[in-house]
């Protein structure tokens, strides 16, 4: 069994970044809500207590009956998690003279198994308004900080240990060591998730699984899409089809770009015109949600439409990841969830197919590896992420067939622009955002009045968090022009600075 480390979410921002840094120490990690989380069984190996904005103080704050696995299993409180054990267990939590937010030097003075070759003054990053003031009973202070006493601990009789700092960011120098240490040398988890153990399991269970059934799946011709497909085809060959819908939304010529790209990996897949369909179902509507409803509805009726001519199909196939799973799972509910996802649920009951997820454990960069294992074309591998929902939430007001022709024209010269310069493969995400703005404008003689177009870039590892990219002013010069000059409807080019958080990567 897959040696794993349970990770309880209490609401932390940083949660999903802790099994991020799990996962590169080659180890299986599961997230999981605090109220709502498996019984460990003979793969886990550990527990992770995330973090959380809650107060451990507050009466109905997040909590969680750790007896079952205290002395049983080791324990990683975080921040929250570290507070929550000191409450629990005879500590004392109050509020910090000033909020403790940013670095500190650790002193790892006592020497103990967690900080075990860390440096004596080591840099955390702190993010906590309360603070520990009196360690659990039968515990021992194992660091501290010039203003925070009770920085690590650990109880005496049992491998339960917290921290109130946060290891799983950079900005703590030592924090992947401190990870590994307790990751591998307490909880002696084997290093061994890697995209060649993945797969080599994956096809069998989907073998086992699926038998002989046919599999429908839909694609978008992104990352997730393809290497689900890939994944599937390697079990059970022509026995998948895929479906490759073209709503109108989607990037300039990527249709059949992308559906000869398909073809060439020898994949049973059957393109769609629909865009028209999708125009009229969108027809004045302005609010992004509804937006998101209308494209996610009518993608489900035309696939629907699709997959009942593919006779004696059985199961629905999805390119769901981990960060979709956990978003729409969120710790407080759905109801809190920034967006609606695409991938997880939606699809009709009336379709009678049970579904396959094969790459639901995996981060996006992950899934890269798999499918750099598996052989697809790094040209698809490389594309940069692309919304569900395409250009319709990339042009900030109602769409029309007009509007999503400008935008494609303008989002194709920032993107070949930003491949000629070797920037491409250098960022995350990019694209142009069309602004329900229009600004005056003078070209040769004569006024105008156009629309204003929003170019974004970010840096990041899994869209979780991200970065805005600092792309060299002549190029950014470079596109204004060709954009203004080549795209009739557009006089003014803006670039987003903003990162995530507090802004979200899309516009919309």
């Amino acid at each position: 069994m897959q040696d794993k480390i349970l990770i309880l979410d209490f609401g932390s921002q940083y949660t999903q970044l802790i099994a991020r840094r799990v996962r590169e120490l080659n180890v299986y990690c599961e997230i999981h809500p605090f109220n709502n989380f498996p019984a460990p069984d003979a793969g886990t190996k550990g527990i992770i207590l995330s973090g959380s904005p809650a107060s451990v103080r507050d009466s109905n704050s997040p909590d969680v009956d750790l007896s079952p696995f205290m002395g049983k299993l080791p324990i990683l409180g975080v921040c929250y998690g570290a507070q929550l054990l000191a409450n629990k267990y005879g500590g004392e939590v109050q509020p910090s003279a000033h909020r403790e937010y940013g670095r500190a030097m650790l002193n790892n003075s006592v020497k103990n198994d967690l900080t075990d070759n860390l440096s004596p003054q080591s840099q955390v990053w702190m993010s906590h308004a309360d603070t520990i003031v009196r360690e659990p009973a039968g515990s021992t202070i194992i660091s501290s900080t010039d203003s925070v006493k009770v920085a690590a601990f650990k109880f005496n009789d049992q491998q339960t240990y917290g921290i109130q700092f946060h290891p799983e960011v950079t900005h703590s120098t030592d924090g992947l060591q401190l990870l590994k240490n307790f990751i591998v040398n307490i909880c002696h988890c084997t290093q061994d998730w890697d995209p060649a153990h993945f797969i080599t399991e994956k096809v069998a269970s989907l073998k086992e699984t699926i038998g002989n059934d046919k599999v429908i799946l839909g694609l978008s011709g992104g990352v997730d899409s393809s290497v689900a497909a890939s994944l599937l085809h390697r079990a059970i060959g022509p026995n998948l089809h895929c479906i490759f819908i073209d709503n109108g939304l989607l990037r300039k010529d990527e249709f059949e770009q992308v559906l000869e790209a398909y073809r060439q990996m020898d994949l049973n897949v059957k393109g769609i015109q629909a865009s028209q369909r999708f125009y009229k179902e969108l027809e004045g509507e302005k609010d992004p949600e509804r937006k998101r409803k209308i494209i996610g509805r009518v993608f489900v009726e035309v696939f629907d439409d699709e997959s009942k001519k593919v006779e004696g199909a059985r199961w629905l196939a999805q390119g769901t990841i981990y960060p979709d799973v956990i978003e729409s799972v969120s710790v407080n509910g759905p109801s809190v969830m920034i967006k609606s996802h695409h991938n997880v649920g939606g699809l009709p009951e009336k379709m009678n197919l049970k579904i396959v997820e094969p790459l639901r454990a995996l981060f996006k960069d992950e899934v890269r590896r798999i499918g750099k294992e598996l052989g697809v074309p790094a040209d698809i591998l490389g594309r940069h992420p692309f919304p569900g929902p395409g250009l319709g939430i990339r042009i900030i007001d109602d769409i029309t067939e007009e509007k999503v022709r400008i935008l494609q024209l303008a989002d194709a010269i920032f993107i070949e622009t930003l491949r000629q310069h070797n920037l491409y493969d250098t960022i995350w995400q990019a694209g142009a955002i069309l602004l329900p703005v229009k600004s005056v404008g003078v070209m040769g003689d004569e006024r105008t009045y156009e629309n204003v177009v929003a170019l974004r870039a970010v840096g990041s590892l899994d869209g979780m968090t991200a970065d805005w990219i600092h792309i060299p002013y002549n190029v950014l010069g470079e596109i204004s022009n060709k954009i203004i000059n080549q795209v009739k409807g557009i006089n003014r080019v803006v670039y987003d600075i903003s990162s995530k958080p507090p802004a979200t990567i899309e516009w919309e």
